[in-house]
């Protein structure tokens, strides 16, 4: 008789669990204490940003365009020219404001970046008043209106995840919530009030880490596995960065965002704001690389049982690497994206390449993947390591209840008991099966300690069903 496929996942064994347990529960402890102390108090030191532009909504009703007047002679054309275009006017009808369900004038925007508006348009309108004559005030037009855009969008992409995700996907969307809410609430807050933003960043991406974790993926021995791995390749990140920032002698002001931070907000760290950018924006990469490495592990042990913990280790390192080869130029295409404007300025350079390579603004963002990708490549053989640990422990506490269960009660074949699994019918089908599934994990051999003619053919007691869930729950 065969197995019962129906049977879920078995519980982790106490041991093993106790030992999650004691670890994972005193970093969550840590962190949270961590936070708290680093927690911002007050609002930080204040900005003088000037009184804010009036802002309201409008809605455009009429365009008229015409011909740009001619500009006044200059020494360096040495004529009159005409006005970059184009010119006119545009009649907009107020939603907000004093002037709300009035029609407005205003010329058409004009410049770099200006917007390019159309009848029934939703802009944004800008009220400057004249210093000189406070009465006298005109209209202009900012920007297009984006919130509905952007929340239909947002619409869009949560449907599509909990239609692809189900439940899960309504956990991944918690946990994105729960990832804007600690920055929003812990990191931003914490570097803006003067904090040094090492330590709240490692902070914040181990909270981030505990949060989206569990919430996404469950409280389960294999999501324990992938914190460990996540949270010390994290610390790992931190102190290469640390390092790499010293030995290149960084100091943050490699772009312009980070020079207007300055001048603004002169008692923020540059130099451990780069630093906690790499951070945080590894965490996003390797939690994916840890929680692949840590199913990985569990999905080899429920489909070959007789793995070793160093053969474990092995197969899964084989899909770690496939993972990092692609996952290395994904960070750096990403990075490339999110400083396209920089690369296109460096054509136009007429310095040297390795000038060019070793200034600051680039050599910036080369320490800042090189770092990235060297946490990722410690994560895998880290995650995987502690993931064979813990499933070959588990699975050999399991399997001990298991034999002994089995030798205490069940009868044998002189008793009317079950015919041994390979001389069942379709025996030799699910040997075949298991060996040509081996051999293809293996890397074209067949599994190292089950040779083909002494494969074990019935799945051991407590074993769950292929197509079923493998996540041992605590």
């Amino acid at each position: 008789m065969g197995a019962d496929h129906n049977r879920p996942a078995p519980p982790t064994p106490p041991r093993v669990r106790r030992v999650l347990v004691a670890t994972v529960v005193p970093l969550f402890v840590l962190t949270v204490i961590a936070a708290v102390v680093l927690w911002p108090r007050g609002g930080g030191p204040e900005v003088d940003g000037g009184s804010p532009v009036p802002r309201y909504h409008g809605t455009v009703t009429r365009v008229v365009t015409e011909e740009c007047p001619p500009q006044p002679e200059t020494p360096e054309d040495g004529g009159p020219g005409v006005a970059d275009g184009p010119c006119g006017t545009v009649t907009v009808r107020v939603e907000q404001g004093p002037d709300a369900g009035q029609q407005v004038e205003t010329p058409i925007p004009t410049g770099p970046g200006a917007p390019t508006v159309a009848v029934d348009d939703r802009i944004v309108l800008v009220k400057l008043t004249d210093p000189a004559d406070p009465a006298a005030s005109a209209y202009n037009i900012a920007e297009h209106q984006r919130g509905a855009p952007l929340i239909w969008l947002a619409v869009v992409f949560a449907l599509a995840i909990v239609a692809f995700g189900r439940w899960r996907g309504v956990a991944a969307l918690a946990g994105l919530a729960a990832t804007f809410a600690i920055l929003l609430t812990f990191v931003l807050p914490g570097i803006g009030a003067g904090g040094s933003p090492l330590p709240i960043a490692v902070v914040g991406s181990a909270l981030i880490m505990f949060v989206v974790l569990y919430l996404t993926h469950g409280v389960t021995a294999q999501t324990s596995v992938a914190v460990l791995g996540t949270l010390g390749s994290l610390v790992l990140t931190g102190l290469l960065g640390t390092l790499a920032t010293a030995a290149t002698h960084l100091t943050g002001y490699g772009s312009e965002d980070a020079t207007t931070l300055s001048m603004f907000r002169g008692d923020v760290d540059l130099h451990g704001l780069l630093l906690a950018g790499i951070i945080i924006g590894s965490l996003g990469v390797l939690d994916d690389v840890t929680v692949t490495q840590a199913a990985t592990v569990t999905e080899l042990a429920h489909a070959n049982p007789g793995l070793s913990r160093l053969q474990l280790y092995r197969a899964a390192t084989r899909v770690g690497r496939a993972h990092i080869a692609s996952t290395v130029n994904t960070i750096v295409l990403a990075y490339a994206g999110a400083s396209l404007p920089l690369l296109l300025l460096l054509t136009a350079d007429s310095r040297p390449v390795t000038e060019i390579l070793t200034s600051e603004f680039l050599a910036q963002e080369i320490v800042r993947s090189a770092v990235a990708t060297l946490g990722l490549i410690a994560a895998v053989p880290l995650t995987t390591g502690l993931a064979a640990v813990v499933t070959a422990a588990g699975r050999t506490a399991a399997g001990h209840a298991a034999e002994g269960h089995t030798a205490a009660s069940r009868p044998g074949p002189a008793d009317g008991g079950d015919v041994p699994a390979a001389r069942t019918p379709g025996g030799g089908r699910r040997t075949a099966d298991r060996n040509l599934a081996l051999e293809a994990l293996g890397g074209g051999r067949a599994a190292e300690g089950f040779p083909d003619d002494h494969a074990p053919t019935h799945p051991p007691a407590g074993r769950p069903h292929r197509e079923g869930g493998t996540d041992t729950a605590w």
